[in-house]
């Protein structure tokens, strides 16, 4: 088994396309792994991912993405739950003679859609079978729920993957996320699971334990956990930081 895994680590990097593993690896991947999780559980949420506007020309496109991580991007129109395709960052920067007036229209390439629903397995082994790295996912009312990379779903059953081009992992780990994002949604998306009360959102946490309305750089600590606030927009708490607490030293064996 660990070896499986570390071929498929290793197949992961092997190509920029698409990792290249046999049907009988996978099966046995499948086999011995319970699966049951949902894409829901390991997709990038629509409030943290960078849409690119269709009408957006190669030029601001460019500009767009320059500090962003990642290399595939939703285009949209003009609407995150209206999503056209993608684009690769090499369609705007390394294709030879693309007229930086293009409008990304022209370059948007066709994108799957998953709904969120479906088991990590299932469209692990869909996406790999039909050749696509990067998906939509759809929410049951047809909204766009996030984004899910092959990448995301192979770490979701074998571990973080790395290579020479990831940064080093650096505890404590601190999450980001939405003031308006429920505590059901925090929970399953950090571990960190919020006291019940007269509030349904992280913002509505922060503002009864202050007992006043949130400014930048209020925090809250709880069960080890730190939540502060990083941006506020008019009265309401936009971005919160949610950070893990320190795992304890080991002790020498």
């Amino acid at each position: 088994m660990a070896a499986l895994l570390s071929r498929w680590a290793e197949r992961l990097h092997a190509t920029p396309v698409r990792p290249r593993i046999s049907e009988a690896e996978l099966r046995t991947l499948i086999t011995v792994n319970t699966g049951t999780g949902h894409v829901r559980e390991v997709m990038v949420p629509r409030t943290e991912v960078v849409f690119l506007d269709s009408a957006l020309t190669v030029a601001d496109a460019i500009h767009a993405v320059r500090r962003a991580r990642h290399s595939r991007f939703p285009v949209i129109a003009g609407d995150p739950d209206d999503v056209l395709g993608f684009v690769h960052v090499r369609d705007l920067t390394l294709l030879p003679a693309v007229d930086p007036a293009l409008t990304l229209r022209h370059l948007t390439r066709e994108v799957k859609r998953l709904p969120a629903s479906k088991r990590v397995l299932a469209a692990l082994s869909e996406m790999r079978r039909e050749g696509h790295h990067l998906a939509v996912v759809v929410d049951e009312y047809g909204g766009t729920a996030g984004i899910v990379t092959l990448e995301d779903l192979i770490e979701e059953l074998v571990g973080e993957i790395h290579d020479e081009y990831d940064a080093p992992p650096a505890p404590p780990r601190v999450d980001e996320v939405d003031g308006r994002l429920n505590l059901a949604d925090l929970a399953e998306r950090t571990g960190l699971t919020l006291p019940a009360g007269p509030y349904e959102t992280v913002a509505g946490f922060l503002m009864a334990r202050l007992g006043r309305v949130p400014a930048v750089g209020d925090n809250v600590r709880h069960d080890g956990w730190r939540l502060q606030v990083s941006t506020v927009e008019g009265r309401r708490v936009a971005r919160v930081s949610v950070a893990r607490p320190v795992p304890p030293p080991r002790s020498p064996s």
